[in-house]
């Protein structure tokens, strides 16, 4: 949802053809008029590069990856590049422009909000600010609530008939949490990637500064607001482990696939004999909050290093990491009851499932929900009621 990407669309000159097709159309998309997608995994902009840019008129912070931030980075670095463009949004975005035929792309305050200089409160870009530095304000796409349709379908399309009204995109935080929640006093824990934890904020007023706080607070559904802990380093931080052990084993003269590592290790570490005092800091990636944060490994002993006992300790120190960024405090004064659970890489790994309870002292529970293109259909479900 922080990701961008930029197309053209000046008179006929579109980032997609339509193509006829028997009682239906095809949709083409020409490669020489669209860019290629900056994810949230864009680190092209470092503390050094944020320091220069103006701070958001918006109670969320800026960070790399964010769409704002990386448009800020290609104006002053690569500026030829976007002379080729007239249009941004997400991904998302772009594939509700071409279904529609929208000359300008319109993005939902869920998707405006993660990418930066967007006043929640006013449900506005930052013009003013923006334009005053240099910015393309001009690029940016038309903002419309989550409870409004982004347009219609142009043509038929696979059985779709023309003229079907179509929503805005969505955040897929807030439509996995959608989906998910069965009740205002669950949390939803997701780790599959990376590594979130969020609930439902009723009540929350954003403010016009940034906050400088590990939990940040994104539009929702129905004007309300969620809070998230988003932890860069999930799933991938136990991937590059994983990937490090098979490196080594190539380099001692043997091969062992991933998949006969990763059970090892569940294997090995599941047991209580596995505990130790060894301390894993896996923010190998950094975090939002802390972008120069690095990995490390404390109270290294004798008899703490077996491959069982070093696994355990990531998987702790991942969800210590996680814990740190929302206490359990944060959820009780919330009256949160439970956490439901969500994504492979927690509903595979026993042992990240009992370092959540440990830490959060709350039963942990798995529902069938947790799919955010279930939640979409939901969230356009709410358009229409």
């Amino acid at each position: 949802m922080h990701g961008i990407m930029f197309w053209r669309y000046i008179g006929d000159e579109k980032a997609w053809e339509i193509i006829d097709k028997e009682k239906s159309v095809r949709f083409d998309v020409r490669k020489e008029r669209v860019s290629a997608l900056y994810t949230w995994q864009d680190n092209r902009c470092d503390p050094e590069f944020l320091a220069t840019i103006p701070e958001p008129q918006s109670h969320l912070r800026l960070a790399t990856g964010f769409g704002c931030a990386t448009l800020f980075w290609m104006v002053r670095n690569k500026p030829e590049k976007l002379q080729k463009f007239n249009c941004a949004g997400t991904i998302t975005d772009f594939v509700i422009a071409i279904l529609c035929d929208l000359a300008k792309p319109v993005m939902s305050n869920q998707n405006a909000a993660s990418w930066g200089y967007f006043n929640c409160k006013l449900n506005t870009w930052n013009t003013e600010l923006l334009e005053q530095s240099g910015f393309p304000i001009n690029i940016l796409p038309e903002i419309r609530d989550s409870n409004q349709v982004a347009g219609h379908l142009i043509d038929s399309w696979h059985g779709i008939p023309k003229g079907t009204p179509i929503g805005v995109g969505y955040g897929d935080i807030q439509c996995s949490v959608l989906s998910t929640l069965e009740t205002p006093s669950d949390a939803v824990l997701n780790i599959s990637t990376s590594a979130q934890i969020t609930f439902v904020a009723e009540n929350y007023k954003p403010s016009d500064q940034p906050e400088k706080s590990s939990v940040e607070y994104f539009p929702y559904f129905k004007d309300n607001y969620i809070a998230i802990a988003a932890s860069l380093n999930g799933g991938n931080s136990l991937a590059t482990f994983v990937k490090m052990l098979q490196q080594w084993t190539l380099d001692l003269g043997f091969s062992v696939p991933q998949s006969k590592i990763w059970e090892k290790l569940l294997s090995l570490s599941e047991d209580d004999s596995s505990i130790s005092d060894l301390i894993v800091t896996p923010t190998c990636l950094g975090e939002r909050h802390a972008p120069d944060a690095s990995a490390s490994i404390k109270n290294i002993r004798v008899g703490n290093l077996g491959l069982g006992q070093v696994f355990r300790a990531l998987c702790r120190g991942l969800l210590d990491n996680l814990h740190s960024m929302m206490p359990k405090e944060v959820l009780q004064q919330a009256n949160i009851t439970r956490i439901v659970g969500n994504g492979s890489g927690l509903s595979r790994n026993n042992v990240l499932q009992k370092e959540v309870q440990r830490l959060y002292e709350l039963p942990l529970v798995f529902t069938k929900g947790g799919d955010a293109a279930k939640g979409a259909a939901m969230a356009v479900a709410l358009v229409n009621s």
